[in-house]
């Protein structure tokens, strides 16, 4: 019998950034429990293959955005507001890799050009646009029976925020160990306002494999740094009119989309979890990547 996650009422609704990090752990254990799955599992497509590692991620309600005084804070990313995630998910651990991306190739025959990088094994995979992810989550969702797709931009914050305030997951500062950003544009050194410092990391020229760093409380890996992360929405340029329940207002731009997350070509700033960028429908880039929800 599949379980369908139904919409929590409002005033049930936990604030989860005032929970503490073992009860927000277990409030993903009795999410996990509810739907009779383990709070990290992965669905079997059909052959007997494993799919994409997989975190429950429970309802509740945060504080989505950044506020003028957070560093690096820009102006789409305000105005900070309550944002409500009535129904629980299951979002990638990880951004879909690139061995994870071949399976699709082989069975669909999706062209490959030659002339793009591409990423095998278990770096993410880059240089797909939004239509070719439209067809892998098509197809995994085939594959397996479940319904897979793109986490909206509110679910990616809330995921990655994993009830913290803070820019990153980590807290208020971040070094090039924890998150694989640009190290030449480095977040302390900026908050200190140092006019010179030494790179504590070689600059990269390329992602780095998945789950390298720390996770945060839910389990998910690499939401700072490593790759820009497609979302579902389309573009705003500020949250001003955002809807309660998380959805984008009806100012969006149809031509471009959201993503989230950061990179190793940019700033530890953009990495931050209120950071957000707009990609065009057709952008491909070797710092762009994307992450699966699969819903309950």
């Amino acid at each position: 019998m599949t379980i369908t996650a139904p919409d929590i009422p409002e005033q049930r609704l936990l604030f989860i950034d005032e929970l503490s990090h073992d009860e927000i752990k277990q409030l993903q254990r009795d999410a996990a429990t509810a739907f009779q799955l383990a709070p990290h599992f992965h669905d079997t497509l059909k052959g007997g293959v494993a799919g994409p590692e997989l975190a429950i991620i429970p309802a509740g309600r945060f504080e989505m955005g950044s506020e003028p005084t957070e560093i690096g804070h820009q102006r789409e990313e305000y105005p900070r507001h309550l944002t409500m995630i009535s129904k629980p998910f299951a979002m990638g651990i990880y951004p879909i890799t690139g061995e994870e991306f071949r399976l699709f190739r082989q069975e669909t025959e999706w062209f490959l050009r030659p002339e793009l990088i591409w990423h095998e094994g278990r770096y993410p995979a880059i240089n797909v646009r939004i239509e070719d992810i439209k067809l892998f989550l098509a197809w995994l969702s085939l594959k397996t029976g479940e319904t897979y797709r793109l986490p909206t931009e509110a679910e990616w914050e809330y995921a990655a925020r994993a009830g913290t305030t803070t820019p990153f997951h980590h807290g208020e500062d971040v070094s090039c160990k924890e998150v694989h950003f640009n190290p030449l544009f480095p977040y302390k050194e900026k908050l200190d306002k140092r006019r010179w410092y030494m790179p504590r990391c070689f600059p990269s020229p390329k992602a780095s494999e998945v789950g390298l760093q720390a996770a945060n409380a839910w389990g998910l890996h690499d939401v700072h740094g490593n790759v820009w992360e497609f979302t579902q929405d389309h573009w705003t340029t500020s949250h001003l009119y955002a809807n309660r329940n998380g959805t984008p207002s009806n100012s969006a731009n149809p031509y471009w989309y959201v993503t989230k997350g950061g990179s190793w070509f940019d700033p530890a700033a953009r990495a931050r979890s209120a950071a957000r960028k707009k990609r065009y429908l057709d952008e491909m880039d070797t710092n762009l990547g994307f992450r699966v929800v699969r819903e309950l």
